[in-house]
Formats: structure tokens, sequence, C-alpha cells
């Protein structure tokens, strides 16, 4: 099957797909209460399991591709399958902790679950790409665990790296679209990088444009007024998703890094804000990027749309710019968040001298 063949069936997939959870959760009652109005902006209650969707309709395709025998050679059967656990681990989790509202530190378990799958079957990189020329072997350092060898470096590079992408986009996961936007925005970059002649990987570029398309299906019901929300179960399992493919794509987590650069500095920005008032770095509020610019003037959908336009554009130069100019662009991006935080911080005090 054709790329164009792969992305337009992945596309009317996730779409029927969606469209029929959120009759199912609308059914069953399986809602986003609009009732906490310190972290939530919509105003009636929205259907969740867009998670759900996402899940059948990218497994859906992964095993069409699979049985066509358009991926599992370099990208093997033991890699999809443990993609597919992993997966399946964040899905229920997240799906009975939108349902039953569990405690905080149990939003940890499905995720540190599913990134332990991922590290057992040693799909961690051996090498990373040294900015400054050559390359850093991880695959020194080992540890046996009963029949399991671990490669320490590797491997708590997946954990870090799997973790902090899934709970970005958890707490990202604030606006209608914001968060399927930009993770389809990653996947497409991973996508253009698989099909530049000196990485060719044509697996890669399948299963990143079937991720890729399952998520805008989706968009289509999430865009802003959404009808259906991704959930806790969705919003962790894009990001599972993206972070898995960035490393098993050769490495490709700067480019990951550069499409969710802003972000993951926001969310520090946040935590940080957090921790210096005394508040619980896990509770919800308001003072997100997104949020914070709908305050200051943009409408939802153009705070989105302004997401989207700083993934894309620093996403599109992971195509033309080598290691030591990525970081380059992930240290302007970190001189962009500090000003917003500066500019942020200007406003909250003319607010208070006001008041």
């Amino acid at each position: 099957m054709t790329l164009f063949l792969y992305f337009t069936t992945a596309l009317i997939i996730s779409f029927v797909i969606t469209w029929l959870i959120k009759i199912f959760m609308q059914k069953w009652r399986v809602v986003d209460k609009a009732e906490d109005a310190a972290r939530k902006i919509h105003e009636i209650d929205k259907p969740l399991g867009g998670g759900i969707a996402l899940f059948i309709s990218f497994f859906t395709l992964i095993s069409i591709a699979y049985y066509l025998n358009d991926i599992g050679s370099s990208i093997n059967l033991t890699y999809l399958a443990a993609l597919f656990i992993g997966g399946t681990i964040i899905i229920v989790g997240g799906f009975l902790d939108d349902m039953y509202d569990f405690e905080y530190y149990y939003q940890f378990v499905p995720p540190v679950l599913a990134t332990l799958v991922i590290m057992v079957v040693g799909m961690g990189p051996e090498v990373i790409t040294d900015p400054f020329g050559g390359v850093i072997r991880l695959e020194n350092l080992t540890l046996n665990i009963g029949n399991i060898e671990w490669v320490l470096l590797s491997d708590l590079l997946v954990f870090f790296w799997l973790m902090g992408m899934m709970f970005t986009t958890k707490l990202l996961d604030g606006l209608d679209g914001l968060v399927a936007g930009i993770v389809a925005i990653g996947a497409l970059m991973i996508f253009s990088l698989s099909l530049q002649p000196q990485w060719y990987q044509p697996e890669m570029a399948v299963i990143s444009i079937i991720f890729a398309t399952s998520c805008l299906g989706f968009l289509v019901w999430n865009w802003h007024p959404a009808s259906i929300f991704l959930g806790e179960s969705g919003s962790l399992f894009a990001g599972f998703i993206l972070g898995v493919l960035a490393i098993i794509a050769g490495g490709k987590i700067a480019t990951a890094l550069l499409v969710m650069g802003i972000p993951i500095l926001d969310i520090i920005r946040v935590i940080i804000m957090r921790a210096k008032k005394g508040k619980s770095l896990v509770s919800g509020d308001r003072e997100h990027l997104h949020f914070r610019l709908i305050r200051n003037g943009l409408s939802h959908r153009q705070a989105v749309l302004l997401f989207y336009a700083i993934s894309f554009l620093f996403g599109i130069t992971t195509l033309f710019l080598q290691s030591k100019h990525k970081i380059i662009a992930l240290l302007f991006l970190g001189v962009l968040m500090l000003l917003l935080g500066l500019w942020f911080l200007r406003q909250d005090e003319k607010k208070n001298i006001n008041n």
C-alpha cells in the first residue's frame, strides 16, 4: 500500500471510529464535567474516550501494514508488540482514571508500566549523536537481572524521555485540538526525516504517517468547539507513541524536542511557579501558556494556531539543521520561553498594582 493510501485510510478510519466512540461515551455518560472552573474552560460536559479512538485507529492500520509486509522487518514484531502492550496499559489505565477519578499518584502507574515494557525489549538507542561531532555510546554500562540485560544509560534515557513526553502531552491538554495537532506535527516531521536519503527509513515513514493521520482524523472532532476530548488515556497515549517513534527512528529526540519545546518549557515554568507558591505540583490551574494567551486577548483558536505555528517552524528546521545547530535552536526556544515568562510576570505585577 502506498503512503498516500495509508494517509487517506488512516484519516477515514480515525474519523469514523472517533464519531462512534463519541456516541458511545455520550450514551454511557463517560464525560468531562464542566464543574471545575479553576482549570477547565468548557461550559458543558464533553465525552471522553478520544484516546480509545486514537488507539483503535492507529493499531488497526499498523496491523494492516504488518500483514502487507510494509512494516515488520527493520522495526520487528517484538517492538510492535511492545508498542501495543504499552499503549494498551496506558489506554486501560487512563480510561479507568477518567471514569473513577483516582488519586493523583495513580496517574504515574500506567506510564511507568508502559515505559518499562519499552525498556524490557531493548528499544533504547545504543548511541546518540554528539552535537560537537561523533557519537556518544550508551551500551557500555549494563546490568543483568534475571534473564533481562538492562543497558543502564540507554534505559535511563528512555525512561525519562518517555515519562517527560507523556506528562507534557497530559498537562498540555487544556485547549481543544492542542495536543492532537502538535503531536501530528511531530509525527509528520519524523515522517519527513524518514524519507530523507541520508536517513531513509520506509517502515518508520509508514508508522509515522499512520500516527499523524490518526491524530488528524480525531482532530476533526476535537477542533474548537470540541465534541470529544482525548481524556487521560488519550493525552498520555499521544505522548507515548510520539516519544517511542522518536527513539526507534534512530534517535530523533531532538526533532521531537523542537516540536514540543515550548510546551515542555512551559510545564517546567508552571512547576517552578507552583513550587515557589507552595502549591501542589500536580494541581490544576490556568497558569499554562495557552490559558495565559487567551487571558491576554487571543481567541481559543488563535492560541492553538500559534502553538501549531511555533511547533511547525521549529520542527521544520530539523530537516535542514545539523545536530549542533539543533542545540542552538533549542537554546533559542529556551530564551523565547524566558522572555514570555518575564512578560507574564510584568503583566501580573501591573494587575496587582491596579487592584
